[in-house]
């Protein structure tokens, strides 16, 4: 089914896991994500996402309930994310570097009772325990997904520095949680395209952290938007997945618009410049998502003196302004390195599910944040109204369409 109301694009009716469900049955067989040398097809992804929605109805969770993501990209956060929404729940998406108090505040303002964290940051849940008695904390680890030889590498260097949590602590711990999903799928509750999905934390225009409330449909039109501004992207094409699942644009760019539409998100739960490198080349990802700071480390980069980048098929810069000067560095970079294409710049907010705005193919102009995203309205506004200026004249963009948030959290007044 599809949505039209107006719109060019024929926009799925239903919900996030519903749509990559789709991909699924096309593409059983095909990688839906890499992290760390362990691959998982879309077959097997499914099976987990089953498995953990399960798990999670078992564990009380009811259409509607929101819960806590805290974690980084990895297998699990994905698994996690699309069974939340299978079993109906609201994925309330948080930073993991949030102090105790503002992950706290977050829990109150939500109303939150479920949260999957990784170990390293169980000790921020484990201080605010007292104020929080009913919390359900569900805790897993970077090695819960790590091949064999990986894991043992693992836990003789990073593991050493993350602080053991006692067998008697009242959590629930990834691996035994996950069996309670075995054996036959309980029937699930009915959602609906127009359903909450998502809360994503913004400063949005006045620097006070908001909860943006997106909608099923609303992360699935970015998806469709984005594959038609990318009509060289094919099923199994790979995603570097740097930018953070808590972020709209990791979250809408990186991830889901790559779960949507049958590609493969590479997850990196944590990169350096040079880390960042090595997985360019190691990788071999068609496709980038970044800020400008990210873009101008390769630049310094000895491992990628020599590098071939012949296999990239695009790359887009969001989150901040671009220089001029910066892109030219950056696209004859690239160009010495045998990649077809230059960086795309876009524009985009928490509020309109992330991009909204982005340089199309066929034309660059230095400076620009390109054109809307197909199916988006803009127009420049002069401040406080919606009263359109002059061209040529500075004001405030304003937007429409299919993207646009239900709303902030708990506060309608924003």
């Amino acid at each position: 089914m599809s949505v039209s109301d107006g719109y060019t694009l024929p926009y799925f009716n239903g919900t996030l896991w519903e749509n990559v469900a789709q991909m699924v049955s096309r593409y059983p067989h095909v990688t839906a994500c890499e992290f760390m040398g362990t691959r998982i097809s879309y077959a097997r992804f499914a099976r987990l996402v089953k498995q953990c929605a399960a798990a999670l109805q078992r564990s009380g969770i009811r259409a509607g309930d929101r819960v806590t993501i805290c974690l980084p990209n990895c297998p699990q956060a994905a698994i996690f994310f699309y069974a939340l929404n299978l079993a109906g729940g609201v994925a309330a998406m948080v930073h993991p570097l949030y102090s105790p108090q503002e992950i706290a505040e977050g829990l109150r303002t939500a109303n939150r009772r479920f949260d999957v964290t990784l170990d390293l940051f169980y000790e921020k849940f484990e201080s605010i325990h007292d104020d929080f008695p009913e919390l359900q904390v569900l805790v897993t680890g970077t090695d819960d997904f790590l091949p064999p030889l990986t894991r043992v590498g693992y836990a003789l260097t990073e593991g050493r520095t993350i602080r053991k949590i006692p067998k008697a602590t009242p959590v629930l711990r990834w691996k035994s949680w996950m069996k309670t999903g075995a054996g036959p799928l309980p029937e699930f509750p009915r959602r609906h395209a127009t359903d909450p999905a998502v809360i994503l934390y913004t400063g949005g225009t006045t620097g006070t952290a908001k909860g943006a409330v997106l909608s099923n449909f609303n992360l699935n039109a970015l998806a469709l938007q984005i594959l038609t501004s990318n009509p060289m992207f094919r099923p199994g094409d790979k995603m570097l997945a740097i930018l953070p699942l808590f972020h709209g644009f990791g979250l809408g760019i990186g991830v889901h618009s790559m779960f949507a539409n049958g590609g493969c998100c590479v997850l990196v739960p944590r990169f350096t410049p040079a880390s960042f490198a090595r997985l360019l080349i190691k990788t071999k990802c068609n496709f980038v998502a970044g800020v400008p700071s990210l873009f101008e480390s390769m630049l310094h980069q000895p491992v990628l003196k020599h590098a071939n980048l012949k296999h990239m098929k695009d790359i887009f810069c969001g989150g901040d302004v671009l220089p001029a000067e910066l892109k030219l560095k950056i696209d004859a970079f690239l160009t010495a390195h045998r990649s077809p294409v230059h960086i795309r710049e876009g524009y985009g907010t928490t509020e309109c599910s992330s991009a909204s705005c982005l340089t199309p193919t066929t034309q660059e102009k230095s400076g620009s944040i390109g054109i809307p995203l197909q199916d988006m309205h803009y127009k420049i506004v002069r401040p406080g109204t919606e009263d359109k200026v002059p061209v040529g004249t500075s004001g405030e963009i304003c937007i429409a369409g299919p993207t646009v948030m239900l709303g902030y959290l708990n506060q309608p007044e924003e």
